[in-house]
């Protein structure tokens, strides 16, 4: 557990061992004093008094007394905070989706609503957003919980102050002010409103179940292609926020026009729409929406079912030749297949290991070539790293649990 800084004051320093016993119940769950002390490196006494403060202040309280067969029953400490929320909206190329869940992360409500996709229109797609943040925070009022922080995820780069979508090629956007347009529908917003981009989202919370990974090269396809760049322990965001848009890889010379203005970009000869029109299921995109589309797609890569398996096989080796040039520049010790693409992970494993350069010995026990592995979250790889990075700053700062 690392120590705080020396120049923190008394208050600070406070502060911080609040927050540090605090996080380890909302992690750990259920917990002993001695558990709590044990796991921090604090002393039992000042973890104590910090459980003592934080039971006051209505955060956390005492279990029933349990009997372990070992000495006096133990008695654990658990989150009493049972009126807060975290409201997670996201709206990706084929719906929008509002989650409710407790600060531990557990799911309260879930709605979802596809918007149709309609290209170039971002106040028709906001509409169907605002509809399901509506419909979540009328289900946090009926719950008795108070929403403390909304971060609103798009699978599109995010920047500026306040921030905005800077571009948005699977739904025709330019810069859009998703927040504004949010607020402009539904006037206030619960909580402190935050913008963040999926790929970097999914990134730290694949991460976060990867033990002692710190450079980490995440690539995930679902509507398009995006993914992060993990170096040291930190995302590589760029000098204009738009780093990890790994689907605008120019890789394929005098390839076709993608919409981003290059030609040749990974997306154009991998992206799922390419995919769909050579399998045939292009149709299906409109009659059950993308997400349905691209599972059958998926599932038939598997079944080796042409035309889609060849599709796949036409893909693989741009996917491949992105993540040679990729890990050559970024030297990851790791590299995350996300989307659905995770479930075709040993294809994507062999066509990259088919053409990599010989390297020197691994060195500090790290192999010379990343493991290619599969993404393990899912379709919620983004909305969890959302609530996760919501309790994280809500554990940075307890003064807004009512410290």
């Amino acid at each position: 557990m690392p120590r705080p800084p020396r120049s923190l004051v008394s208050g600070d320093v406070r502060r911080h061992n609040l927050t540090v016993v605090l996080g380890h119940v909302v992690r750990s769950g259920p917990s002993a004093r001695s558990e709590i002390a044990e796991a921090t490196g604090l002393t039992r006494g000042a973890v104590t008094a910090l459980v003592a403060a934080l039971s006051e202040a209505g955060v956390l309280r005492e279990t029933a007394p349990v009997t372990t067969g070992r000495g006096r029953p133990i008695t654990r400490l658990e989150l009493a905070a049972s009126d807060l929320a975290i409201l997670v909206a996201q709206v990706d190329a084929d719906s929008a989706t509002a989650l409710l869940t407790t600060l531990a992360g557990d799911e309260l409500h879930r709605v979802s609503r596809r918007h149709g996709r309609p290209m170039g229109d971002p106040e028709a797609v906001i509409d169907v957003l605002a509809a399901v943040v509506a419909d979540a925070t009328s289900a946090a009022v009926r719950l008795g919980r108070r929403v403390v922080e909304m971060p609103i995820v798009v699978f599109a780069p995010v920047g500026g102050e306040p921030p905005v979508v800077l571009t948005d090629t699977d739904l025709g956007w330019g810069e859009v002010d998703v927040i504004g347009g949010l607020r402009s529908r539904l006037g206030v917003l619960p909580g402190p409103v935050v913008l963040e981009a999926d790929g970097w989202l999914a990134a730290v919370a694949e991460r976060t179940i990867l033990a002692s990974t710190e450079s980490m090269l995440y690539i995930k396809s679902n509507s398009g292609i995006g993914g992060a760049v993990i170096a040291n322990g930190r995302i590589a965001e760029g000098a204009h926020g738009v780093g990890g848009a790994l689907g605008h890889v120019a890789i394929v010379p005098d390839g076709e026009l993608c919409d981003c203005g290059q030609r040749g970009c990974l997306v154009t000869v991998a992206g799922p729409d390419v995919l769909l029109e050579k399998a045939g299921l292009a149709d299906l995109v409109a009659e059950r929406g993308l997400a349905a589309a691209v599972d059958e797609l998926s599932a038939q890569i598997s079944a080796g079912a042409a035309p889609a398996a060849d599709a796949w096989a036409e893909a693989l080796p741009w996917i491949a030749r992105s993540l040679q040039v990729l890990s050559l520049a970024t030297d990851p010790e790791a590299i995350v297949i996300g989307g659905f693409w995770a479930a075709h992970t040993a294809s994507i494993e062999q066509a990259f290991r088919s053409n990599r350069p010989t390297l020197a010995e691994a060195r500090d026990g790290l192999p010379a070539i990343p493991a290619v592995v599969a993404g393990r979250l899912g379709a919620d790889a983004a909305l969890l790293g959302a609530v996760w990075g919501s309790r994280d700053r809500l554990l940075a700062d307890p003064s807004r649990l009512g410290l």
